[in-house]
């Protein structure tokens, strides 16, 4: 949801530019992925997407069998690519783990004050549409929250463990109710254009992740 998206761009980027040591097949993922983010899944079309890409018509069903299934298979990518992001962020970011949580939810803020939008992650700008799209894409939706889901919780007793953080009775429900608090701050912001939504709910966060008294 907006962290370390920059880091992530960059990263993409670097992906891109070096097309000769990248597969065909990834180089299509990328392009998906950030034209998606762009304007969403529906409104890219095959055309869009290879002429960006700079891969030929046919290279398309070489890979992928359908649209559907490359919506399945970018939102798979997308997802272990935010995954090894965040799991670097908490194995080695500033500060203690309570710290670190902290800082998942305040970089969306910060990206959102800074640009005016929320970027980066797929789960905001398509869950709706995805949803209603495709069985397929909701279920790789589903697993990819479930392993953010699972880090956060991983996060959660590690800060409990080292005295950071007070103790809670279940980190898994905690991680699940954090999880959705911001994501529905996320999308308020994203509908109202203002960052008010994200300010309520970093409060709440701060208010839950308190330190031990």
């Amino acid at each position: 949801m907006g962290l370390l998206a920059l880091d992530r761009t960059v990263y993409y980027c670097s992906l891109m530019n070096k097309h000769s040591e990248n597969s065909t097949r990834e180089q299509l993922l990328i392009t998906g992925e950030q034209l998606s983010l762009r304007k969403g899944f529906n409104a890219m079309g095959l055309t869009e997407l290879l002429q960006t890409a700079k891969i030929p018509k046919g290279s398309f069903y070489h890979y992928f069998r359908s649209k559907e299934a490359f919506g399945v298979a970018m939102l798979e990518y997308h997802y272990a690519g935010y995954y090894r992001l965040l799991s670097q962020h908490f194995a080695s970011g500033a500060g203690n783990y309570r710290d670190r949580l902290l800082d998942y939810f305040r970089a969306s803020l910060r990206q959102f004050r800074n640009s005016g939008m929320i970027s980066g992650c797929l789960t905001v700008k398509l869950s709706a549409e995805v949803c209603d799209l495709s069985e397929d894409m909701r279920h790789q939706m589903e697993q990819g929250i479930s392993q953010i889901t699972a880090l956060l919780t991983g996060a959660i007793e590690q800060a409990v463990a080292e005295g950071s953080l007070a103790a809670t009775p279940d980190a898994g429900q905690l991680a699940s109710a954090l999880y959705s608090l911001w994501l529905g701050a996320n999308l308020q912001a994203k509908i109202a254009h203002h960052a008010g939504a994200l300010e309520s709910a970093l409060s709440q966060v701060e208010q839950i992740l308190q330190q031990p008294a």
